[in-house]
């Protein structure tokens, strides 16, 4: 094992089984990128010595380890043109991102894409991922972040502390949010008839959804390995690239942690061992 990432919500998920009772002690950071070292019998994908990502389930331990076993189906061969640190900074976030917008909205490209909180550390991964399908592309974020939104292949950002949605787009077929309750009833009006808003954050307001004759829908991402291979397609073409925060060896997990509290853009990686 090399690289993995650490991921927000272990800080108040990592002691659960997935069924309520603490699981203490645990391995956290589902999330890595590393170098098959072994595999099962009958295992139909990487050999031994191919380099790798992978997303672990959130009920299994993770991979703040020198090894970790995982499961053949949630694994994929890392893109090819990015080291094994930018490859852990990828599966949590751009694997939401895709499947917000692939399974869930079943994005078409030339449609129109809102998405709320573009420059969150899922966001970024969708503004990227819908430009690259070719969709229009706007997005809300502080202003300090609209040139890096926009940057990320965003046409249009907008300041959504200071500026009013509603004056800046409309006729929207497909709004991802990652901001939550307030950020989805500013998003209600601005969809057009038959559109769709995808929740990762809160799950939406059925109601308000039929009365402004939209649907919507909520999910939790899912370890995918098909989705894992097109994310690696489209790095490997450059037209989606992984954003660090920092790098740091596994004595300083802890500190890691720490500073997701401080919500910083890109990802924070735990080098394990080379």
């Amino acid at each position: 094992m090399t690289p993995q990432e650490l991921t927000w919500p272990e800080t108040w998920t990592y002691t659960s089984d997935g069924s309520g009772p603490e699981r203490t002690p645990v391995i956290p950071s589902h999330e890595f990128s590393g170098i098959v070292a072994a595999t099962g019998p009958g295992v139909d994908g990487p050999a031994v010595g191919d380099a790798v990502y992978g997303l672990i389930p959130f009920n299994r331990n993770g991979a703040a380890a020198e090894y970790v076993t995982v499961p053949a189906a949630v694994v994929a061969k890392k893109p090819r043109t990015v080291d094994h640190d930018h490859a852990a900074a990828l599966p949590l976030a751009a694997l939401t991102a895709w499947e917000a917008l692939r399974e869930h909205a079943g994005l078409q490209a030339g449609q129109h894409v809102l998405i709320q909180g573009g420059a969150g550390g899922v966001g970024m991964y969708v503004v990227q991922l819908a430009a690259a399908l070719g969709a229009q592309v706007s997005a809300t974020a502080a202003a300090a972040d609209l040139e890096f939104v926009e940057g990320l292949g965003a046409e249009q950002v907008i300041d959504y502390k200071d500026q009013r949605l509603e004056d800046h787009v409309h006729d929207v077929d497909v709004v991802v949010d990652l901001a939550g309750a307030d950020a989805q009833a500013r998003a209600w009006p601005v969809l057009k008839p038959g559109g769709i808003l995808v929740a990762i954050s809160t799950p939406p307001d059925q109601e308000e959804a039929a009365r402004h004759g939209v649907r919507a829908t909520y999910f939790i991402v899912k370890p995918d390995r098909e989705g894992l291979r097109s994310i690696a397609e489209l790095v490997d073409d450059g037209r989606v690239r992984p954003v660090l925060d920092r790098v740091l060896p596994l004595a300083e997990t802890r500190s890691g942690y720490e500073a997701l509290e401080a919500k910083r853009r890109g990802k924070i990686v735990i080098h394990v061992a080379d």
